[in-house]
């Protein structure tokens, strides 16, 4: 399949994604889709930036517009048909943004329901009816317990982005809001990487499902160009500079391993003159947002983050990712480097390269 038009997705589908001038899907797209159209409990795993959430939800309107249109909609109040379990509002927003862009034809109803929203908010935004609802776990079980939403009219249930529910009752939280959907439900699960809490996952909810992977899962993709600069006696800095130095297209997402030296780098860069701020845990949700929105806008050049900004945060405007301090997985480094060369786009990782890593690069070069 060459084209989304093989997809035989609805008129009003089609007319949206030459709108948006998308006509050839990803190799995840060509391998999900009819799956997921054919009503299959599926499990999706590839590479960062390959185009997953594409890859449910256009099936996803397609199914959901084609009951409507059969005389089937929607009519009671906080009863959704499809379910999206994202682990952080910032995912959360991302993926709505992505249903939105698609939905000026189909004109199905997503309502988030999210973590870091006031609850208040969140109870108005699943108030009437509404096809599609985005949630965090534990946003969904408070509407649960206070009988404020139902799930007995769920026919598709999804978890997006699963590799970063890192949350110790996520897997408890899942098998609770699974349980209140209906028994025949279809469920899709994607990640970039199988890692404990996706494998556990797998285990306990979906082992019949069929497990779909990219020729590109679990490695770096080929649009990246990666350089390693050798560091000697933990002289950072120097190297830094002369990076920094060079032109890039779009902003600088630079990596530490803890919040002390992601607040002690940000510090020394602005310093130095430079732009930028800081993106970590222990760090208010609105001035992580607040900074967030800065780094989208280009009011500041470099986005200096631990881990948290490795996993799903879609930023159109990275050309390039820096290692200041390596991390000591291959999965965080994945996941890390995949911020950039998006969607078949160049990007430019740099690694500043001390003795202690050397087992990580191996495995790199390998």
């Amino acid at each position: 399949m060459s084209s989304f038009s093989d997809f035989n997705l609805l008129p009003g589908l089609m007319t949206t994604l030459k709108e948006l001038r998308l006509s050839k899907p990803t190799e995840i797209q060509i391998k999900v889709i009819p799956a997921l159209l054919a009503k299959k409990t599926i499990v999706g795993v590839s590479e960062t930036g390959s185009g997953k959430t594409l890859a449910f939800v256009l099936p996803l309107l397609h199914m959901l517009k084609t009951l409507e249109m059969s005389g089937d909609a929607v009519k009671e109040p906080a009863t959704p048909r499809a379910v999206i379990m994202t682990p952080t509002r910032e995912l959360g927003e991302q993926v709505s943004k992505v249903f939105k862009s698609l939905t000026h034809h189909t004109r199905l109803r997503v309502r988030p329901a999210l973590g870091g929203m006031k609850f208040e908010q969140a109870r108005r935004n699943i108030d009437g009816p509404c096809e599609i609802l985005l949630a965090t776990p534990g946003r969904l079980l408070q509407l649960m317990e206070r009988d404020l939403i139902k799930l007995t009219d769920v026919r598709v249930l999804i978890f997006d982005e699963a590799d970063q529910m890192l949350d110790e009752g996520f897997l408890r939280d899942s098998k609770l809001i699974v349980a209140a959907c209906p028994k025949d439900i279809q469920m899709g699960l994607f990640s970039a990487t199988v890692s404990e809490t996706v494998q556990q996952l797998m285990t306990d909810l979906f082992s019949t499902a069929e497990v779909i992977r990219s020729s590109g899962s679990g490695k770096v993709v080929a649009t990246l160009t990666t350089q390693n600069c050798n560091v000697i006696n933990g002289q950072r800095w120097p190297h830094l500079e002369r990076i920094l130095s060079q032109p890039v297209n779009y902003g600088t997402l630079m990596f530490a391993n803890t919040h002390e030296q992601c607040d002690k780098l940000t510090a020394e860069l602005r310093e130095k003159g430079f732009k930028c701020a800081a993106y970590r845990g222990e760090m208010s949700k609105n001035e992580r947002r607040d900074n967030l929105k800065k780094f989208r806008n280009g009011e500041i050049d470099i986005l200096v983050s631990t881990d948290l900004a490795s996993r799903g945060l879609d930023l159109e405007n990275i050309g390039r990712v820096i290692n200041y301090h390596l991390p000591k997985e291959m999965e965080n480094y994945i996941h890390r480097v995949g911020r950039t060369a998006r969607a078949g786009r160049s990007g430019l990782v740099i690694n500043l390269v001390t003795e202690r890593d050397h087992k990580l690069i191996d495995q790199l070069e390998k």
